[in-house]
């Protein structure tokens, strides 16, 4: 009998994701770059996550963090060079950390030569094509439709034609400096068959494919239905015209086929907040090999709610064999330490009150235990950069610093992303913490209390939300029953608990209680997230070896 073949290397991978410009700045202009990301990928390495996705370097505005792209085949001078790229490429391969990077194909910069060019063309000329432009309602002093951006208000911005006339509009689904591509037209199609084939050839691993769901919209651009000031709410739309469409679908086939073509396991990624029983689709066997868990990420610390999402994932994609993946926070969200740190509703806490109080000892010890929770479940995981440091969000930004679209787009009222985003820790007493040369000034300020946080001082104490990453990764390479890729629940865990089993030899029990619960019976204490004796404490999570093994954490 042949030997049975290993699983792809993503079915499991631990991805870091590195926001480039909050990393690590090596030029000492305050933003971060790709030689800051060289310079740490032995962090990385040590710290033991299988991969990185890396957000964009392409040359930009900036209007959107990265995300409103000029060229998608070259890197901004302020991040570096393309052979800074392929250096990083080659460094971390070396390491044995594999690179995803990221695809935004919804949309480009408003100074993409594309975009500038059919502003010049005027109305009905062929480069209008590309994106979607369209005559206004009203004698053309409305949108087109009701659609709306995701960054607050309509999804259309009126043009000035080239003879000073006021003139079409154009969609987009974001910010009006992104408009939105039209995939109906050939030159897009082939544009971005060319994007992916140029990353793929440089050796990326993988590609992260940004808004998904947006690419595709029904054909007449129909209303959707919004009433005056609607927002943006794609977790609950259904049939939406702008959203999910279907044929988006194709557009991931035919990249899945190009991905199936090269060596080594590349891997594509699609992030695509929609409604729960939609996501498989993303990942049926030719598409996308795997796809965001934004339910998991919003999910309220109760065990109720998590346990449903954690069986509604495990079961919506087994039929289809996709591998789930577990994320707690990123570059778009609020930090889990803050997120934990407010009371805890059944209702979706991913955009908590901030005025409600705020606990963040209490948030720390929960995020501890959500990070031991989410890497013990079957599939792979995500880690934000800075996670595994055990950040809070900033939310005392100076407004006069905040750049988050969101922030212009609300008439100042939702502060945005910037929070999430603020330049790491990784060494000294004051900022900028090794983020930058002495005496620069990141791009965001960082808040003076970060000094008993930082890089430099976590990996020296056992007890540190670092060493508590670093012990679970070394962990999840050596278990045999973390390699697997189900997962059975105890029936007799309690209401407020969350109790399951791997084989072989493998336990999780997470207190999300008010009451200690008993330890006895039900392994050996592998891993904990804090202080554990006969018992464990609420809001504390353990790993436990059920068959009197104990693996050695310093092992390589």
């Amino acid at each position: 009998m042949g030997s049975v073949p290993a699983q792809p290397w993503w079915r499991r991978a631990v991805v870091y994701e590195v926001y480039l410009r909050s990393f690590s700045d090596a030029s000492g202009d305050g933003l971060g770059d790709v030689g800051g990301l060289r310079a740490r990928l032995p962090y990385l390495a040590e710290l033991g996550v299988d991969a990185l996705w890396v957000t964009p370097c392409y040359p930009s505005p900036m209007a959107d963090g990265g995300y409103d792209i000029t060229d998608h085949t070259d890197v901004d001078p302020r991040f570096g060079t393309l052979a800074d790229v392929d250096a990083l490429l080659d460094e971390a391969h070396a390491l044995g950390l594999r690179v995803v990077v990221d695809l935004v194909a919804n949309h480009t910069s408003e100074q993409h030569p594309w975009f500038r060019a059919a502003l010049a063309a005027g109305p009905g000329a062929p480069e209008r094509a590309r994106y979607f432009f369209r005559d206004g309602r009203a004698g053309g002093d409305e949108p087109p439709n009701d659609w709306v951006s995701a960054f607050g208000g309509p999804a259309w911005t009126r043009v000035r034609e080239p003879d000073g006339r006021p003139g079409q509009w154009y969609l987009h689904t974001f910010a009006p400096e992104q408009p939105d591509v039209d995939w109906g037209d050939a030159a897009v199609q082939q544009a971005y068959d060319d994007v992916v084939r140029f990353w793929l050839d440089r050796g990326a691993d993988g590609l992260r494919v940004d808004a998904a769901p947006a690419m595709a919209k029904k054909p007449g651009l129909p209303d959707a239905g919004h009433g005056p000031g609607a927002r943006f709410d794609s977790r609950r739309w259904t049939d939406s015209p702008h959203w999910d469409v279907d044929d988006v679908h194709a557009i991931l086939r035919r990249w899945r086929a190009i991905g199936d073509g090269y060596p080594g396991d590349r891997v594509f990624v699609s992030e695509a907040v929609v409604r729960p029983e939609r996501l498989s689709r993303y990942v049926r066997p030719d598409e996308m090999h795997t796809t965001f868990n934004f339910d998991f990420l919003i999910a309220p610390w109760r065990a109720g709610p998590l346990r449903e999402v954690i069986d509604r994932t495990i079961a919506g994609l087994r039929p289809i064999g996709a591998p789930p993946t577990w994320v707690l926070s990123s570059h778009d969200e609020t930090r889990h330490v803050t997120r934990y740190a407010r009371p805890q509703p059944g209702a979706d806490p991913a955009a908590p009150d901030g005025d409600a109080p705020v606990d963040l000892e209490l948030g720390l010890r929960r995020a501890r235990a959500a990070a031991l929770l989410s890497l013990a479940l079957p599939g792979g995981a995500y880690v934000y950069q800075g996670e595994e440091l055990g950040l809070p969000e900033v939310e005392d930004l100076p407004e006069e610093v905040l750049q988050d679209p969101t922030w212009l787009r609300s008439g100042h009222t939702v502060r945005g992303r910037d929070g999430c985003r603020v330049p790491l820790a990784w060494s000294g007493d004051t900022p900028p913490f090794g983020f930058t040369a002495p005496g620069v000034q990141p791009w965001l300020p960082q808040p003076a209390a970060w000094a008993v946080l930082t890089a430099e001082r976590q990996r020296t104490d056992p007890d540190s939300t670092w060493s508590l990453y670093r012990d679970a990764l070394a962990l999840r390479r050596q278990l045999p029953g973390l390699a697997a890729e189900e997962l059975g629940w105890d029936a007799d865990a309690g209401a407020d608990v969350l109790s399951f089993r791997r084989a072989p030899g493998f336990r999780c029990l997470v207190n999300l209680g008010e009451q200690p619960v008993g330890l006895a019976g039900r392994g050996r204490v592998l891993l904990a997230s804090g202080p554990v004796s006969d018992v464990l404490p609420p809001d504390t999570a353990v790993w436990l070896a059920t068959d009197g093994r104990r693996p050695d954490l310093r092992s390589p």
